[in-house]
């Protein structure tokens, strides 16, 4: 059974993330309250999926991404209002409140990314130039096609991918296929 660690300033949310997570049968949880149980959870048990708010005390969860090993991934969970003021690409998010299927779907894919990139024997590398182009052109047809904002055009491409099981640019090759 896989391990994730589960990181929020508050008992109630971790416990509530937890209990999620847990049901679903494929994952055991580390409960962290600070960012540095994280750091020690990550270091001295080799955990790479960390699910987590967008703080813990005094530190955005975004720094501490920056801290961890490039093989780990986070997921942060938080207001739109929050998601919005992480700038950092490599974090995966989930707006709460968070329904049950959306949170499973996109642990499993962290834990799919991260059995991936340590087969492969690395961390899944950061998208390329050409790549951001691609991802920027399929939110520029949402927006223009749909009426959304940019946040919602990326959100719109980052839930596909994570339902489908697809990376994103995979996802705006579709959608510009589609126009």
């Amino acid at each position: 059974m896989r391990q994730v660690i589960v990181a929020f300033e508050r008992q109630g949310n971790c416990d509530r993330l937890r209990e999620i997570i847990e049901n679903g049968g494929e994952f055991s949880c580390v409960v962290c309250r600070t960012a540095d149980q994280v750091r020690r959870a990550v270091r001295k048990l080799r955990l790479n999926i960390v699910v987590c708010g967008f703080k813990l005390g005094e530190e955005s969860c975004e720094s501490l991404f920056y801290d961890l090993p490039q093989r780990c991934s986070m997921l942060m969970v938080a207001p739109q209002a929050q998601l919005d003021l992480c700038e950092t690409e490599g974090i995966f998010k989930l707006q709460a409140p968070v329904r049950r299927s959306e949170l499973m779907a996109s642990v499993r894919l962290l834990a799919q990314v991260a059995r991936s990139a340590s087969s492969q024997g690395h961390s899944p590398a950061l998208r390329s130039q050409e790549e951001r182009e691609l991802v920027e052109q399929a939110k520029a047809v949402l927006m223009s096609r749909h009426g959304m904002t940019e946040e919602q055009a990326h959100r719109f491409l980052q839930k596909q991918s994570m339902d489908n099981g697809a990376r994103l640019t995979d996802t705006a090759k579709l959608v510009l296929a589609d126009q």
